[in-house]
């Protein structure tokens, strides 16, 4: 299997999401739990908040395997602050 192939499989939605769920209940990082919760009692139904969340999650991710870098945490972070905006998806 070649490098894109892997990049595709791991960035499939489903993996996406599946990976904001785990975060969500292992509490780690915080601030996605807090997200999530901030995206729901605004108004968010629960399922398109998730789909926002893997949005960020996959900006972090593309960044990792473009640039050959680290999880930028704080970014990440930033971006999940950011929501429902998602200026950054232009960045």
């Amino acid at each position: 299997m070649d490098q894109q192939q892997d990049q595709d499989d791991y960035m499939t939605e489903e993996t996406l999401i599946e990976t904001v769920e785990n975060q969500i209940a292992d509490g780690e990082p915080q601030k996605v739990k807090a997200t999530l919760m901030r995206l729901v009692m605004t108004g968010t139904p629960r399922e398109e908040a998730i789909q926002w969340m893997a949005c960020a999650l996959g900006v972090e991710i593309f960044d990792i395997m473009k640039n050959e870098t680290t999880f930028n945490a704080k970014r990440y972070e930033q971006h999940l602050d950011a929501l429902p905006n998602m200026d950054w998806l232009d960045d």
